[in-house]
């Protein structure tokens, strides 16, 4: 059975049809990264796009932080601290991990204490109770009449005070 993976050269730089089939990618998707920063390509002469093989890691590895919600600048700041010219070592990834995990430490409060909060309101579904901490502290939708002002269409920006 022959094997899919292209003959090694000087280089060892792949297609990128081979990168597309190793990480599950589009081929539009890939240039659209590179497109992005977050990927190097050389060109060959016939001006077919070449990467090297590191590249699949960092593709797995955008999957995966776009998967926890992070979006390509902040994926793209932190591939600006690998190195393009070798594959990544355990030591890189324990860096970036450690940059990750304390994004996702603080997401991760935000989201509890948002649903603490949410704890009240809930309930009855009336967001504009008097006792509403995230969308009515004082209860300033009251004045727009009676009602769950925010589910009915009003925004909490049409009731914050100067």
């Amino acid at each position: 059975m022959p094997s899919k993976r292209p003959p090694a050269s000087a280089q060892d730089m792949l297609p990128i049809g081979y990168i597309a089939r190793r990480t599950g990618l589009a081929v539009s998707a890939i240039r659209f990264y590179e497109n992005k920063g977050l990927l190097r390509s050389i060109r060959t002469s016939a001006g077919h796009r070449r990467y090297a093989r590191a590249t699949i890691r960092r593709l797995s590895f955008i999957r995966i932080a776009q998967s926890f919600g992070f979006t390509l600048p902040q994926i793209r700041e932190v591939l600006t601290t690998l190195p393009d010219a070798r594959t990544p070592t355990a030591s890189d990834w324990v860096e970036i991990s450690k940059t990750f995990r304390v994004a996702l430490d603080a997401k991760i409060a935000t989201l509890e204490k948002l649903r603490d909060d949410l704890d009240g309101c809930i309930g009855c579904g009336c967001l504009s109770l008097d006792r509403c901490k995230l969308y009515n502290p004082t209860d300033r939708a009251a004045a727009a009449g009676p009602g769950p002002r925010f589910l009915m269409g009003d925004r909490a920006s049409d009731f914050q005070s100067d």
